[in-house]
């Protein structure tokens, strides 16, 4: 006799789900000895970035030079990698003097990193932002200064063939890193690490007060490259901090925020808990659909777990705003500056 037929699972989605639901990450923190843990997940970390190996003489160069109401504006370039050069604002506070405090800023998918300064595309005309991410004229409203980066896939470093077919996002850069056996996350991080070299070729920053921060797809560059570059003094991820399983994993988000194998050993609290003792403050949106509030607050109390037994839970700030996927300028200077004011 023919049996009943069995309900069947056909969508790939379902056993995903089930492998998420049920996953134990072999590095997550546990407890313990918080530095002898960071060591061993810090250096799976870095070889699943798979960044690359060679760095290129940086050969900086001005590119033109602007005055703000807030300070100075210049657009610099520098190699990264031979055949990989990074565009970038340099913002430097009116009235203040060198050394500088300096964050790296990153901004997500969009338009490029002409948002950071309240330019058009094109660089010729004021822009008015609704999602407060002028991060370079914040910064330097505060006193603060900026480096601003243009990351691998966005603006003026979007990939020749999505470029050529008028189409926005990084898929293409991302699938042919991981046929190169690289990451677009990797190649990201690579070039925050140039960064820093940068601004130590400079001359002119606080090597000692360096910080790092960036806007979604930037606040996934922002966590792997504090969990690996120790030059970084300051985090400030901006609508990014939850659980891998609620975000990237439960809602469709481009392929250039997802690095291979991460679940087997850790989540993003444990992550971002590499950075501790070092200061950081998330910044997330109470509406933001992308990133939901609830799976925020849960990732943000693993992470406070981790800063505690490091003992430095005063140095693990969450600024929740009234809103979606945007940032909030008063309330994350009211915590980043006291955090700067403490460093």
């Amino acid at each position: 006799m023919p049996q009943t037929a069995k309900k069947m699972n056909l969508s790939p989605s379902i056993v995903h789900r089930h492998l998420i639901e049920t996953a134990k990450p072999c590095l997550a923190f546990n407890g313990g000895d918080v530095r002898k843990w960071q060591s061993r997940l810090r250096r799976k970390v870095r070889e699943l970035l798979c960044m690359p190996a060679i760095h290129s003489a940086l050969r900086p160069q001005r590119l033109w030079t602007r005055s703000h109401e807030f300070g100075t504006i210049e657009k610099i370039a520098f190699t990264s990698e031979p055949y990989s050069d990074v565009p970038a604002y340099v913002c430097l506070p009116r009235g203040a003097k060198p050394p500088y405090t300096f964050l790296i800023w990153l901004q997500g998918h969009g338009t490029g990193m002409h948002k950071s300064v309240a330019l058009s595309a094109d660089e010729t005309q004021p822009v008015q932002l609704t999602d407060e991410l002028d991060i370079g004229l914040w910064c330097m409203k505060h006193g603060v200064a900026a480096l601003c980066i243009e990351q691998r896939g966005f603006g003026e470093r979007l990939e020749l063939l999505q470029k050529s077919e008028g189409q926005k996002g990084c898929p293409t850069a991302a699938m042919q890193g991981l046929v190169l056996g690289r990451t677009l996350i990797g190649e990201r991080v690579f070039d925050v690490e140039r960064g820093i070299d940068y601004l130590a070729w400079r001359g002119d920053a606080d090597m000692k007060r360096i910080g790092l921060g960036g806007h979604s797809g930037g606040g996934t560059t922002t966590i792997f490259a504090a969990a690996v570059l120790p030059s970084l003094n300051f985090l400030m991820p901006v609508s990014y901090l939850c659980t891998f399983s609620d975000s990237i994993m439960a809602r469709r988000h481009c392929m250039c925020g997802y690095l291979p194998g991460i679940m087997k050993y850790a989540e993003m609290s444990d992550v971002l808990g590499l950075f501790a003792p070092k200061p950081i403050v998330a910044v997330n949106g109470d509406a933001d659909e992308l990133f939901p509030i609830g799976a925020v607050r849960k990732a943000f109390r693993d992470l406070k777990k981790i800063y505690a037994a490091a003992g430095a839970a005063g140095n693990c700030h969450l600024v929740v705003g009234q809103g979606g996927h945007r940032f909030f300028a008063d309330a994350t200077w009211a915590k980043l500056g006291a955090v700067l004011t403490g460093l």
